[in-house]
């Protein structure tokens, strides 16, 4: 068949820091085991700031012109040969990650782990595995979701976060009646305290450093308490003979110690969500866990960390890493159709046309938009079918 007789596709390509240029791609056939989605929603996420700002996410830095996006859903267009449990005009939420289901990390389940996966929108592998800031893209069949009833594209957008947020919890095997603190109210850390409320949790508080966030996470329902972190001042001098890292350690517990007075919780929360990925306030997060609980480290940002271990140790503070998730979609998008989480379609903010992706990126960055509002999830509408 000659391209000129297939679709077009229009895509948003990073090809460095700050250089996102809107272009026409061939929308080729799917492959054996795929299918063809056209892009209804992608919800930005901070991975995707980092690559827009600075061409790289932590150690993984483009080597290609790459399409990000992988918060996302959209309707079936085609179907590759061998597919048979979907079908043409099927909404469906895209699962980004393609592992290889064949390593031991797939055949347990850990999927996750997988040492061969490809991440659209991620440049870890080469060559890049292109995402879905597109609006048509081929797909592993096996890896789209069907949305169940009373699930919009839009609110399957969040499938992907959400997954983040149910894995973690599932590995600090929240049970009802537990208290959770969330550190860091971004998307992430707002749908944390809502998946947390939804399964049970006898009380959920959250604190950032900002108060804007905070402001909206409580008056939406999402935390029954918050607390504002107070950054140090800038010419706060450490103390004589102490380190940075000491005096990091030192802050963090002043201010664990402040918030839990003013949550009324002096012993501490059963479950820790660290959801920013920043030093300080892991740190917090050791000093906020009761005695016995879990500090999950879901938050990725600083890559070498210094933690006050033995106060960890000597009152069996479980740490707990996650990352990204695994057979968590199929939950994920039902809880999102139940409704038992409440207001989690304001968590969408602003939203752009697939033209006016670097103006959805640059509003990300700002925080606030023209009218002083917060930003939380901006997502880019694709052109569907």
């Amino acid at each position: 068949m000659s391209p000129v007789a297939l679709p077009v596709s229009t895509a948003a390509v990073l090809h460095g820091p700050n250089d996102l240029r809107i272009e026409q791609r061939t929308a080729w056939p799917p492959r054996q085991g795929e299918a063809q989605v056209a892009i209804l929603t992608t919800g930005l996420c901070g991975s995707d700031l980092h690559y827009f700002n600075h061409g790289r996410n932590g150690d993984f830095a483009l080597r290609e012109p790459l399409v990000l996006g992988h918060e996302s859903s959209g309707v079936i267009t085609a179907l590759g040969e061998g597919v048979s449990h979907l079908r043409v005009g099927q909404h469906v939420a895209i699962e980004a990650g393609v592992m290889c289901r064949a390593c031991t990390h797939c055949l347990g389940g850990r999927y996750n782990l997988c040492p061969r996966l490809r991440f659209a929108s991620s440049a870890k592998t080469f060559p890049h595995l292109d995402g879905t800031l597109q609006t048509r893209m081929n797909h592993p069949a096996h890896l789209l979701h069907p949305l169940p009833e009373h699930c919009s594209p839009t609110r399957a957008s969040l499938a992907e976060p959400l997954s983040v947020v149910l894995h973690a919890l599932r590995r600090a095997a929240l049970q009802p009646g537990h208290s959770v603190l969330v550190l860091g109210t971004g998307s992430i850390g707002i749908l944390a305290c809502g998946l947390a409320k939804a399964l049970g949790a006898s009380r959920v508080a959250a604190a950032d450093i900002n108060s804007a966030r905070l402001d909206w996470t409580q008056g939406h329902g999402f935390a029954d308490d918050i607390y504002h972190i107070q950054l140090p001042p800038r010419e706060l001098i450490p103390a004589k003979n102490t380190s940075p890292a000491e005096e990091s350690i030192r802050r963090s517990r002043e201010n664990a110690g402040e918030a839990l007075r003013a949550y009324g919780a002096p012993e501490g929360f059963d479950i820790v969500m660290e959801c920013t990925g920043a030093e300080s306030s892991a740190q917090m997060g050791i000093f906020c866990a009761r005695t016995g609980g879990k500090l999950m480290l879901v938050g990725m940002g600083t890559s070498t960390m210094s933690l006050p271990i033995s106060y960890a140790a000597t009152r069996e503070v479980d740490i707990l890493g996650t990352f990204r998730y695994a057979n968590t979609y199929p939950s994920a998008l039902a809880l999102l159709g139940s409704g038992v989480l409440r207001g989690v379609d304001d968590i969408v903010t602003h939203r752009f046309p697939i033209g006016r992706t670097e103006q959805a990126f640059n509003l990300m960055r700002k925080g606030v938009d023209e009218a002083g509002c917060v930003v939380l999830k901006v997502v880019v509408d694709g052109d569907g079918v």
